[in-house]
């Protein structure tokens, strides 16, 4: 009795709730996710060209994981004759763009321009992202916190309480209620879609976006190999992996399969 007690409850809510607190949480969160990728947009430098050495070290590492991702699709002669002139230059670090520098330690990304750069970057998306929420945290906290703004159509478990009723401090209220400050988390998460739809799939506006492009700066850069890593290791790393690789083909006994299908 309880439960159903509990699954029927409801509150008698002012209707102006929804247009008043609601939606201006929602468009103002779509808005300034707009904002800050143009923000982003304009803040991130310029590409610059890499010099034909650096684009050579990248592109070689490169072909050996398409070569031993790809290794099914060629003969195993093909597949040797490629693997030993890949481990030999990765040994011999023919590909490097400073084979002088082979034995030394990486250079400091505290005094590598590279790395400083890149540091600034994140630096310029971090405060693009924290800033704007920052803001947007006070004037909720300022002029909606405590209301209840909507009930979601579904039942859910009370692991959920904390999450969908922030701001909110009853105990007895249905799980499904949501408040203005839960829902303004929601937004902040949930609104990968739509910025997809007005930005497109590569777009600084999401939180998610924001976040998988800190967890991986050089990806984002173009650049494979960030500060403080060592290409030569990265080579004789990808050598040994090419060397222990058991190759096979799909092509081998075609013939008898065919023949065995058609049997």
């Amino acid at each position: 009795m309880a439960q159903e007690a509990m699954s029927e409850q409801s509150i008698h809510r002012d209707p102006a709730l929804f247009y008043w607190i609601l939606i201006p949480i929602t468009v103002v969160m779509i808005l300034t996710g707009i904002l800050r990728h143009y923000i982003t947009v304009l803040l991130s430098p310029k590409p610059k060209p890499q010099p034909l050495p650096a684009l050579r070290e990248q592109r070689s590492l490169l072909r050996g994981t398409y070569l031993r991702n790809n290794s099914p699709a060629i003969t195993t002669t093909s597949f040797t004759s490629r693997r030993n002139y890949m481990v030999n230059a990765y040994k011999n670090g023919a590909f490097l763009k400073n084979p002088e520098s082979r034995g030394q330690p990486p250079a400091n990304p505290m005094t590598d321009p590279a790395g400083m750069e890149q540091m600034m970057g994140m630096m310029k998306g971090n405060m693009a992202m924290m800033v704007p929420q920052s803001l947007i945290m006070g004037w909720i906290n300022a002029f909606f916190s405590g209301f209840v703004v909507m009930k979601l159509p579904f039942p859910l478990t009370i692991r959920f309480k904390s999450m969908l009723q922030s701001g909110v401090a009853t105990r007895d209220l249905d799980v499904r209620w949501v408040s203005s400050l839960s829902w303004y988390f929601l937004c902040l998460f949930g609104l990968q879609s739509v910025f997809i739809f007005l930005l497109g799939n590569d777009n600084a506006a999401s939180q998610m976006s924001q976040q998988m492009a800190q967890m991986n700066p050089g990806a984002q850069a173009g650049n494979m190999f960030g500060p403080g890593q060592d290409p030569d290791k990265m080579f004789k790393a990808e050598a040994e992996n090419l060397e222990v690789l058991d190759h096979w083909c799909v092509l081998e006994g075609v013939e008898d399969r065919l023949l065995t299908s058609m049997a």
